[in-house]
Parts: structure tokens; C-alpha cells; sequence
């Protein structure tokens, strides 16, 4: 498995005995030195690489699945990461997504909008909340095995990135 921008290694608690070794890929140093911590106290092993979700240091169809959590959100371009995530997965292979989305709601997609200019793309590695993520999804030619939508904050700060996407998709 190989997962894009790992941060600082917050989801490695949650891979299961039936995950056999993950690819933990981030640009930052400095939350790759904290994910790299987070990796030695893992229950599978995780290596820690530089690199980006445009070009994972990976060999061609060589994971069962990609996992992105809250980074589609922050790539320059979006579409460049989901060009190259099928290069490095098997056929039939997954990609496995929590992210951040825009509203369906067009009041509420101003007020993200609004807060992205002013403060939280700035302040949070490029977060853009106003992405259609799950349309990016879907036109680099993957299709949703399941997905949930959600609205998730934990906290007044948080709000405009609360609209979320949780499913598997896989390339038609």
C-alpha cells in the first residue's frame, strides 16, 4: 500500500494485521522526521520516502492500493496526482479516500471560499476546500465502489473543512 503526503503519520494506527507493509510518501521534512517516530511504533512496517503525489517513488504496478487522506486538497494539481497513482497500482488495484470536499451548497462554498482566500490555504500547506475532489476522482477515470459524504467539524475553526468524502474507488 503505498499512502500520499503521510504527513505526519496519523493514519498509520489504523492499518490492521491485513495490510503487509505501507509506502508512506511526504514532501515535508519535517513532518517526515515525525512520521518516520510514528512508523517505528506501527503494528505493520511503514517506510517513511520523500516524495510527491505527482511522482511517487514507487514501481510501476507494484501496490494494491492507494490511500489519500486530506492531501488532494493541498497538491498544486490534483489532476498530476491522480495521473500517476495508477501508474503504481496493480490491476484491480484501489484508490482509498478521506477528503477534504467542496459543499454541495452554494452559500456554504462561498463561505469556504471565502475563508480559503483569507486564512486556511495560506495558514494549512495549501489546503484548498473548494476543490471538487470526488469529480477530480471520477475524471482521471476511476469510479467509486463505494462512497460516503459526510460533514465532520471539530470545531467553529474547522467548519469550512468539514464537507468530506470516505469510499474506494478503482479505474474503470
Amino acid at each position: 500500500m503505498v499512502e500520499v503526503g503521510c504527513g505526519q503519520g496519523s493514519a498509520f494506527e489504523h492499518y490492521g494485521p491485513e495490510v503487509e507493509a505501507v509506502l508512506a510518501v511526504e514532501p515535508d521534512p519535517t513532518a517526515r522526521v515525525a512520521a518516520r517516530e510514528r512508523a517505528g511504533e506501527a503494528a505493520v512496517p511503514i517506510e517513511v520516502a520523500e516524495g510527491f503525489a505527482e511522482r511517487l517513488p514507487a514501481a510501476d504496478g507494484a501496490y494494491d492500493a492507494v490511500v489519500a487522506i486530506w492531501v488532494l486538497c493541498s497538491v498544486p494539481d490534483p489532476a498530476d496526482a491522480l495521473r500517476e497513482i495508477p501508474r503504481v497500482l496493480a490491476p484491480g488495484g484501489e484508490l482509498r479516500v478521506y477528503e477534504h470536499v467542496r459543499s454541495p451548497r452554494a452559500p456554504f462554498r462561498a463561505v469556504q471560499h471565502a475563508v480559503d482566500s483569507l486564512f486556511w490555504t495560506r495558514s494549512l500547506g495549501g489546503c484548498r476546500t473548494t476543490r471538487d475532489t470526488e469529480a477530480a476522482i471520477r475524471d482521471a477515470g476511476f469510479e467509486f465502489d463505494w462512497i460516503e459524504r459526510g460533514f465532520q467539524s471539530s470545531s467553529l475553526l474547522t467548519i469550512t473543512a468539514a464537507p468530506h468524502i470516505l469510499g474506494v474507488a478503482r479505474l474503470r
